[in-house]
């Protein structure tokens, strides 16, 4: 049984000695045992009590046979000392018979003795065979028992026979031993059978199972500790197989999570550079603000935007890097003014990907408006590069577009972003919202739906795939209430 110890034996723990066999072998050996003994248990009574059962039909057939040697004497009046060679030869004591109601003596003792008991062969059911049978065993040996039955061979009614149990026992103790033995030899050969059938097609493969988990659970990098399925079409094939997807999705979620946790790492050690960067791009800003030049003072605003926006973008991805994404502070937000702006830094263009909207300037959503502006233009640039992929592989095709729009459902409101680009590939769909899996381009990294996703559902909204294909992508961006419009000029 040394295989069936685990790896680590927590009954074993502490120097404590375990007498109950905890491996899966040991006890299913003992259960066949103990099956198996039962099982004959059962069974030798009602063969002791077939064997009683055969033992005194047999002497009742004696006493009747002993009758006719009665009936054939001289004058039918055989002597004593006959009559005490009859009974001896047939084992009885005594010989009675009835016929048409009136009981007749064939052969009665010299001496009369007390009869013990009485058992009537024509009225037993097998459970007074089997306690009468388990009685003569154990209690016989010097008693004297008074048996009925009909008649076989004679003409008459009721044939009665007193015969002494102690050669019954001697029989009995005898099948007994016999029967323990047979028993104990099946038992030992049913029981070995079974467990080494069991233990090869169930307790081996659990093992398998078992020390392939333990060692998943030690090292997921371990090439030993991924079971290749059996091929096996029962619970034990199943159970492999469902391992082995289990060890697939677990190794390819560490995987990502090694990834994510070295892209915070990553946006850890550059953040700092960044952000110092970003300062002084913001202070050659603030000394544009001085200038007198209109081209300069329309532009400087969405400088002095995108350079905010740069700087807590840096802050989010190294939070998302670190699964601390912080929690949004929803507002009343204008969604036509956030469409635009979105429109504008994911650059859409009247000249190229051009951006279309039936939103009214009135209408407004419950967002966090930084993190709402995230959410959009990651979907628009998405939009944008996969129209312009296609344009360049296809240089004569229609410029495309993105449109959007907004709707109220249960108190919710919706927002859909379609465009007319080529559709998302099978393998950007298969993961679609899973990091560094569901980029649709080469070199994309897959954060911008999986990061847009996750605020969406911070909300309490959520971030669905619509539809897909050749005429082109809609998301739903879903957001909970449906604020007031706000008042018209």
């Amino acid at each position: 049984m040394a295989d069936d110890a685990p790896l680590s034996d927590p009954a074993q723990r502490g120097g404590r000695r375990v007498l109950w066999p905890g491996g899966l072998s040991a006890r299913l050996l003992l259960a066949t045992l103990l099956v198996v003994v039962v099982a004959n248990a059962i069974i030798v009574p009602v063969l002791l009590a077939n064997r009683q059962r055969d033992w005194l039909s047999d002497r009742i057939a004696a006493g009747e046979l002993a009758s006719f040697v009665v009936g054939a004497a001289p004058q039918g009046k055989p002597t004593q000392q006959l009559k005490a060679q009859i009974l001896k030869t047939a084992g009885l004591v005594a010989v009675n018979v009835r016929d048409d109601g009136v009981m007749r003596s064939v052969l009665a003792p010299t001496k009369q003795r007390r009869i013990d008991y009485s058992i009537d062969l024509r009225e037993q059911d097998p459970l007074s065979q089997m306690s009468g049978a388990l009685d003569t065993l154990f209690g016989g040996g010097d008693r004297l028992v008074l048996v009925m039955d009909r008649p076989h061979y004679l003409t008459g009614d009721l044939v009665e026979i007193v015969v002494p149990d102690a050669p019954l026992q001697s029989i009995l103790v005898d099948n007994a031993r016999e029967l323990l033995l047979g028993a104990i030899l099946t038992s030992v050969m049913a029981g070995a059978l079974v467990y080494l059938f069991l233990t090869f097609f169930l307790v081996r493969p659990i093992q398998r199972i078992t020390r392939a988990m333990e060692r998943y659970r030690a090292d997921p990098a371990d090439p030993a500790a991924h079971l290749p399925p059996s091929g096996r079409h029962d619970e034990i094939g199943r159970a492999e197989v469902e391992l082995d997807r289990m060890q697939s999705d677990l190794s390819a979620a560490l995987a990502s999570r090694a990834r994510l946790a070295a892209l915070g790492e990553a946006v850890a050690k550059i953040n700092h550079e960044m952000r110092n960067m970003l300062t002084s791009a913001q202070l050659a800003s603030e000394r544009l603000a001085t200038s007198g030049d209109p081209v300069v003072a329309r532009t400087l605003p969405r400088l002095e935007r995108a350079l905010e926006r740069a700087v807590a973008l840096a802050a989010n991805v190294l939070a998302f890097g670190r699964s601390e994404e912080p929690p949004p502070t929803p507002r009343p937000v204008p969604l036509r003014a956030a469409l635009e702006t979105a429109a504008e830094d994911a650059q859409l263009t009247p000249g190229g990907v051009a951006f279309t909207t039936t939103v009214d300037d009135t209408a407004q959503v419950l967002a966090d408006p930084d993190q709402l502006h995230r959410i959009l233009v990651n979907l628009m640039r998405n939009a944008r590069e996969a129209i312009d992929g296609a344009r360049e592989a296809s240089p004569g095709a229609a410029s495309g577009g993105v449109s959007a729009s907004l709707s109220v459902e249960d108190g919710q409101s919706l927002i859909r972003l379609a465009d007319d680009g080529p559709g998302l590939p099978e393998r950007a769909r298969a993961n679609l919202f899973q990091p560094f899996l569901g980029s649709a381009r080469r070199g994309g990294a897959g954060l911008g739906l999986a990061i847009s996703r996750e605020l969406a559902q911070a909300h309490g909204g959520d971030l669905v795939l619509v539809e897909t294909g050749p005429a082109g992508t809609v998301f739903d961006l879903r957001l909970p209430g449906a604020p007031d419009p706000l008042p018209k000029l």
